[in-house]
């Protein structure tokens, strides 16, 4: 199939050059769009590691996200960045944070920048190749100005909201002392939604997407999830209520909501499958799931994400916040039900779904991102060997991986979520039998692509992070650098900096040279006029109305 989509992208590239007539270059483009594959892309806001069943946890079940990834490939040298914005502009451009200048923390509601508008990113490239697009729920690269927003930026139609946070009923976010209303359609404040559950909304319009689009014509559809992000403080975790009661053996209560959030997420991604088989789209799709970073464990953020056994959480350096939980499904996949050890990072999205949709992405200039569709499909030999986690000179940050070396200079929070987290989640028997009869596995069985119960267990097992927590050798990366092996010690528990003083001088030097090619963060001050307030207390594209300034408005 992707032979054929390659060929016809040829084709049509010569046609173009040869000046061919508009209406034969129109059905080359349409015979070449039934072709492509549906690409649907699936993020989790702020899910940690031991969130998923697939990793190991019992606590919480997760049997439709397991049944899926166990069909498919568990991404398990899979690296996210630390936090919401960057990781988002990662996926979108293709290019590390510090590329773009969006590495330092995230982008806030009254904030007047976005992702550059220098950057082509992923909707408008899948556009290109005749892909119908849509945005459902998070978007959160910059919203002072329409053409910073989804439709101005590749994507047909967009309902959700627009900044980083929301309260899942209400939908409103209140940050940096502000407070407003914001989940919309298009441009549309969506007011008819409110007091609707922000899972339920995603998945009923990502359900209709599915329903009413037109096979002929190539699907990617990105559903960009609140759960299990904390919503605003005054209750920052939202559920169901009736949903708690499945949840009465977890003592702490936060963690008991955050289960049933993580509930309805699992729930979501089964019902977004199940219409897709039912659509007879599946059967053509490359489903992606994954966490935008690590989780925000034991109160960070108001928040009960777990990422255990690794070090540290959201917005650090440490595995806890760089790990991500994530898989990558489809029947186009050679060889399926495994795990792969290939190193994979957020910037990879963009060229390996490009490659996939036939996309000549040699042709792509300075990006950092790799395409790795053939070593994730035939279990090859990966082309990384190196992962920049983040340089933030603001914060005095940095964390690079070379190969087996992970190093750490500095760290945020003056290392006060430096430490490991639970909970383990790992008491109690994992509930195999309902992944069995989950909503994707029955339509995996009907495709005939679910595994056998022996081998959802075996790749559960296999994916399960072990660590030895003896023989400990401290570090302090506000005093000197730390450098891990993270192969043998993915918890980061021996730092070795020490004793391989000839590595830790060369990744120093590594890191310089990747500190040399990064741009300053466009972070700019909060713009008084972005306050709600000023707009019937919704968040607004305030930044097109220039006649207005901020003394006249207060």
């Amino acid at each position: 199939m992707r032979a054929g989509v390659r060929l016809c992208t040829q084709i049509i590239g010569t046609c173009i050059a040869a000046m061919l007539f508009p209406a034969v270059l129109f059905i080359l483009l349409s015979l070449c769009a039934c072709d492509r594959p549906n690409i649907v892309f699936i993020i989790a806001d702020d899910l940690g590691w031991n969130d998923v069943g697939f990793h190991g946890l019992n606590q919480i079940p997760t049997p439709n996200l397991d049944a899926l990834a166990s069909s498919g490939i568990l991404l398990h040298n899979y690296y996210v960045t630390p936090i919401c914005t960057p990781s988002r502009s990662a996926i979108m451009t293709g290019k590390y944070p510090i590329h773009t200048g969006m590495q330092h923390t995230v982008i806030f509601g009254a904030e007047p920048r976005g992702l550059p508008l220098s950057e082509k990113i992923l909707p408008q490239y899948l556009k290109d190749l005749g892909y119908k697009t849509h945005l459902i729920g998070k978007w959160h690269l910059g919203s002072y100005k329409k053409k910073y927003l989804p439709l101005y930026r590749g994507f047909d139609s967009h309902v959700g909201f627009w900044s980083g946070k929301l309260d899942m009923f209400d939908h409103t976010n209140q940050e940096k002392n502000y407070w407003g209303f914001d989940f919309r359609r298009g441009f549309s404040v969506a007011h008819d939604l409110f007091g609707h559950y922000a899972t339920d909304i995603y998945t009923n319009e990502a359900i209709k997407v599915i329903n009413s689009h037109n096979k002929n014509e190539p699907l990617f559809l990105m559903v960009s999830h609140s759960a299990v992000h904390s919503g605003n403080p005054s209750e920052p975790i939202r559920a169901p209520e009736a949903l708690l009661a499945n949840f009465t053996h977890i003592k702490d209560f936060q963690r008991q909501k955050f289960a049933a959030v993580l509930s309805k997420l699992d729930e979501s991604v089964g019902e977004v499958v199940d219409a897709l088989h039912t659509r007879g789209l599946l059967d053509n799709s490359v489903v992606i799931f994954t966490t935008d970073n690590g989780g925000p464990a034991e109160g960070f953020n108001d928040n009960r994400a777990s990422n255990y056994p690794l070090r540290g959480v959201k917005n650090t350096l440490w595995e806890g916040g760089v790990r991500g939980a994530g898989f990558l499904w489809s029947p186009l996949i050679e060889k399926k039900s495994r795990i792969s050890k290939q190193m994979f990072h957020l910037v990879d999205w963009l060229p390996t779904l490009l490659s996939v949709a036939g996309f000549n992405v040699s042709s792509l200039q300075d990006l950092d991102g790799i395409d790795q569709w053939e070593a994730l499909s035939k279990d090859l030999k990966s082309k990384r060997v190196s992962i920049v986690h983040n340089i933030d000179d603001i914060y005095g940050s940095a964390a690079i991986t070379v190969d087996k070396w992970k190093l750490h200079k500095g760290t945020n929070y003056n290392g006060a979520w430096d430490g490991w987290y639970g909970p383990s989640g790992r008491e109690g028997k994992y509930d195999s039998g309902a992944v069995q009869d989950a909503r994707v596995a029955r339509a995996l069985k009907e495709l005939g692509l679910m595994p056998d119960l022996d081998t959802v267990l075996k790749l559960r097992e296999e994916a399960t992070v072990k660590c030895d927590n003896t023989n400990k050798i401290s570090c302090n990366p506000l005093k000197s650098p730390c450098l891990f092996n993270i192969e043998e010690d993915p918890c980061e528990t021996r730092n070795l900096a020490d004793t391989e003083p000839t590595i830790l001088r060369s990744m120093l030097e590594e890191l310089e040279i990747f500190n040399k090619t990064a741009i300053p963060p466009n972070n700019e001050p909060l713009d008084p006029r972005g306050d709600p307030k000023f707009w019937g207390e919704v968040i607004t594209n305030f930044g097109d109305y220039e006649n207005l300034n901020a003394n006249a408005l207060c």
